[in-house]
């Protein structure tokens, strides 16, 4: 089922999931902490599932998701797209309420409290919050903090001065400042309200201290009580409070467009945002015939996402700008605040889709998925033919002891083990790398040019600038330096190292041709450290049992399979050897450990 292989692909993230039928329309929006997990749960066996969920999976035909940044960001898009699609098994799981606001209203001595509808009055807006307990805690703690009116009298300086207002409950307990009649001045207020808004735009530290100040000043007191009910405020703060991307009260209607470009392919990603709410999410892959350049095919993207969703917002944000004008828009790149934040979150969500779609590929067409890391290998390294077949060198010594060398081989960016080959090195003595690499890359390919083999596309050499040129001067004296590409692959920094370019070549960590190179190296060292580690083991046994007069490979052998290991070898006693290997090698054996026995 295609489904099931895409729930596969799913990245381990925050986001919002939409099954569709097969018309293409969306028949259920699903919030996840975790996208995967919470949606490989709807493939379970189908009697672990309940009836009602069982009939919605069974019309489920599609899959899309959105990534974003947080939890809570997951819960107001959700929202939104509900409202906005409605669907079918949402409907009556689903009570249409919208999330809370902070509003600083906009009047004489503004009052602060909150609010489900967002009124283009003037007033300052802040949130929206997923949780309406941190929105509670936060007008209890401004109120606690500072003396706010929460009346709704028109305070205005005629009737301040008219004497038409008493003193409310508040005041007299000291919760209001009483502007009312006059004891408190619109400056003094509004430096109440400075200090809120600041706290509100991201100076939530400052209030956390204050809480905490307040807090510890109780638990001194012996107020423990008190001290618990700020510690449970401090914490919800702490826990609670964010900024969201996915509903902003300072950005109205527009569209975000993005674009991200692998060889022929282009992910595109493209969200519309009304009255400061991600309303949809749409993400494309556009598959380039000719050599469109990333202006023209941005264009291509905006004139699809007319055609599916209607005419652009008057403001639209795009990484760069389109090769078309698009008349009576605003098309402009953000360079900071909450719309080059949304610029970022729609990028994110293209590269999701890159990631997505290469894992697809890596299932579904695993030809198709090697041809693509070839190709995109072959740009990379500036290679002349696609590297189909690539050799990578590794050597493995400790000390000097057992020097070896591995040769692994890759076509088609897959192992070929049937020809993988190990080298014990037998010119060089010592901890040499150089010259071990000179030797194992010499003995390579003078073998498979006395044997008429087609030689490797692409060399790659575990090891920096030292080993590539012994590797390479290897490769003059046989005159092969100009049929095939070398290149060194260096540890510390990922780096790649080509023959007469004084600068490395940096690659992305997440290049598809830095992992493949990254993974024959990785496995040319693992191959060479288990023939390093073998040569080892056999050398120790050597050197235990072999060096005894009349012991020699068969006898090794009978007494290892016997007592498992020569520690057991030494401990046994000459009764037992001599069952093994008869009277009078275990008497030699015996002696040979156990010198001063007869002594």
């Amino acid at each position: 089922m295609e489904v099931r292989k895409k729930v596969d692909c799913l990245p381990h993230s925050p986001g919002v999931y939409r099954f569709l039928n097969d018309q293409g329309t969306v028949i259920y929006v699903g919030k996840a902490k975790d996208l995967k997990r919470r949606v490989s749960q709807y493939f379970r066996p189908a009697e672990s599932l309940d009836r009602k969920t069982r009939v919605m999976v069974s019309k489920i035909a599609d899959l899309m998701h959105t990534v974003v940044a947080t939890e809570e960001d997951a819960f107001l898009l959700e929202n939104n797209l509900i409202k906005e699609l409605q669907p079918r098994y949402n409907i009556l799981l689903k009570d249409g309420k919208t999330y809370p606001w902070l509003c600083i209203k906009n009047e004489t001595f503004p009052r602060v409290f909150l609010t489900r509808r967002v009124v283009k009055d003037g007033s300052r807006y802040f949130g929206p919050y997923s949780s309406v307990v941190t929105a509670h805690t936060l007008v209890d703690l401004f109120s606690s903090i500072y003396k706010l009116r929460n009346c709704k009298y028109a305070l205005t300086e005629e009737n301040i001065a008219a004497g038409k207002f008493r003193k409310c409950l508040n005041a007299h307990l000291d919760k209001c400042a009483a502007p009312c009649i006059g004891q408190m001045s619109a400056q003094e207020y509004d430096e109440q309200i400075e200090s809120i808004i600041a706290i509100l735009k991201g100076g939530v530290a400052q209030l956390i201290k204050q809480t905490k100040a307040a807090m510890d000043e109780a638990s001194s007191q012996l107020r423990f009580e008190d001290a618990n009910v700020q510690k449970e405020k401090m914490l919800m703060l702490e826990k609670f409070y964010s900024k969201s991307l996915v509903v902003s009260a300072s950005i109205d209607d527009l569209d975000v467009f993005s674009l991200i470009e692998d060889s022929s392919d282009a992910f595109c990603n493209f969200l519309r945002v009304k009255g400061g709410c991600i309303v949809q999410s749409f993400n494309m892959e556009l598959k380039s015939r000719i050599e469109e350049s990333k202006e023209q095919l941005l264009s291509l993207f905006m004139v699809e996402m007319i055609s599916k969703f209607g005419p652009l917002s008057k403001e639209v944000i795009v990484p760069f700008y389109p090769d078309t004008t698009f008349e009576g828009r605003n098309v402009h790149i953000p360079l900071k605040g909450d719309k080059a934040a949304l610029m970022e979150l729609s990028r994110k969500n293209a590269a999701a889709m890159k990631a997505d779609r290469l894992k697809q590929e890596e299932h579904l067409r695993p030809e198709e998925h090697s041809a693509r890391i070839v190709a995109t290998l072959k740009a990379d390294l500036a290679m002349l033919v696609e590297p189909r077949h690539i050799e990578c060198f590794d050597n493995s010594n400790i000390q000097g002891t057992s020097p070896v060398a591995s040769c692994v081989v890759f076509r088609d960016c897959k192992p070929s083990k049937k020809e993988y080959r190990h080298f014990k090195i037998k010119t060089v003595v010592g901890a040499n790398d150089f010259a071990s690499m000179k030797e194992v890359v010499n003995r390579r390919y003078s073998r498979m040019l006395a044997e008429g083999e087609p030689l490797p596309d692409l060399i790659v050499v575990d090891g920096g600038l030292g080993q590539l040129h012994c590797a390479l001067e290897a490769l003059q004296e046989l005159g092969i330096d100009d049929k095939v590409k070398i290149v060194g692959l260096a540890k510390r920094f990922e780096e790649v190292i080509v023959p007469g370019d004084p600068h490395p070549l940096f690659l992305s960590k997440n290049s598809s041709s830095l992992k493949v190179m990254m993974h024959i190296r990785d496995e040319a060292h693992r191959f060479g450290i288990t023939f390093h580690r073998d040569l080892r083991s056999k050398a120790q046994i050597q050197s235990e049992l072999l060096d005894i007069e009349g012991v020699g490979e068969a006898t090794q052998t009978k007494l290892i399979r016997n007592f498992r290991s020569v520690a057991r070898v030494k401990k046994a006693s000459e009764a037992d050897l001599t069952a093994v290997v008869g009277k009078k090698l275990a008497t030699a054996i015996f002696r040979h450990f156990h010198p001063d026995y007869l002594l």
